[in-house]
């Protein structure tokens, strides 16, 4: 046992650890914002696009301001404004979600590599301090489970929060009960006097707010620093880690972070001199999420009413 502790002990194995943790918070948040939308009957393709909007705002302002909470106070509002804008098209014109999700995301791609070269230039590539690593006492200690949990940044603590209260919120309480039968049955929700048109609105902003963050988490937590193109697909990521985890924010929260190993895996291996196209190494998290969604999708149930507008009066377009 002894010679057990003494290899999770070393820096090597507490580093992959806590980077598991680290990489997995951004698409967790953006993945349990999903979760509101889709269990409200909403679907949110634009994940990546309020991603990599609040990874660029987030840095853009805390580089700005020297502030990283102001950055975040900020990067919330864009998100509830995004998530406004994508619930006008979605619930109030009905416009196909799947295609208004795909066009947002292509839309905000090549809006956030032309304002950072408008903002800083071309060649040019600042950076922030990022959030430090607050370790909790005696719990940071912990074999294994101290570096993977308490070895980490402050929104990632927040972040175990939000998964605590939206469990509650989907189990224990009578609004998201309306968020359910929103998603499932909206007609018949709204003869028991649920307002699902407000309800969808409500979902997608909440989505619209933790996809931002998780974006924002990027640059000003993990990073220090923004990229063209840093989300890297993490929102799509974050669709498919809905389906894996069936909605469901401790499913969720175990897919995420096993895609946070994978990444963190490739990258350590990436320092060995393994005579391996590092091309290889980068799928590999995506690899291993195409191969457990397979493997998982057919036991994972959507909403009924999953992508269909709602007209009140049970009309449906």
């Amino acid at each position: 046992m002894e010679p057990i502790l003494n290899f999770l002990s070393t820096p090597i194995v507490e580093g992959f650890f806590s980077a598991s943790m680290r990489l997995a918070i951004p698409i967790m948040l953006a993945a349990i914002g999903g979760i509101f939308n889709e269990r409200a009957g909403l679907s949110n393709i634009g994940m990546e696009g309020f991603m990599i909007l609040g990874s660029l705002f987030g840095f853009v302002i805390a580089y700005a301001t020297g502030s990283i909470w102001i950055s975040i106070a900020a990067v919330i509002v864009i998100g509830a404004i995004q998530g406004l804008i994508m619930g006008y098209f979605e619930i109030t014109l009905k416009v196909n979600q799947v295609v208004f999700g795909i066009t947002m995301n292509l839309f905000c791609v090549g809006l956030t590599s032309f304002l950072y070269r408008i903002i800083f230039g071309v060649g040019n590539s600042p950076r922030i301090d990022p959030l430090p690593t607050l370790s909790i006492p005696v719990l940071s200690k912990i074999p294994l489970i101290g570096p993977l949990f308490f070895q980490q940044t402050i929104l990632a603590y927040i972040t175990y929060l939000i998964v605590i209260i939206t469990a509650i919120f989907f189990s224990r309480t009578a609004w998201g009960l309306n968020f359910i039968s929103s998603g499932e049955n909206p007609e018949a929700a709204e003869t028991l006097g649920v307002d699902v048109i407000l309800t969808r609105y409500i979902a997608i902003v909440i989505s619209g707010i933790l996809c931002t963050v998780g974006g924002a988490f990027l640059s000003t937590a993990a990073t220090g620093l923004f990229v063209q193109n840093m989300t890297a697909g993490r929102g799509y990521i974050a669709l498919a880690i809905l389906v894996i985890g069936r909605r469901n924010p401790w499913g969720v929260f175990g897919a995420a972070l096993l895609f946070g190993a994978a990444d963190a895996l490739q990258l350590r291996t990436q320092l060995f001199s393994f005579k391996i196209p590092y091309q290889f190494l980068v799928m590999l998290p995506y690899v291993l999420c195409m191969v457990v969604m397979i493997l998982f999708s057919r036991t994972s149930s959507a909403p009924a009413a999953l992508g269909e507008p709602y007209e009140r009066g049970g009309k449906k377009e």
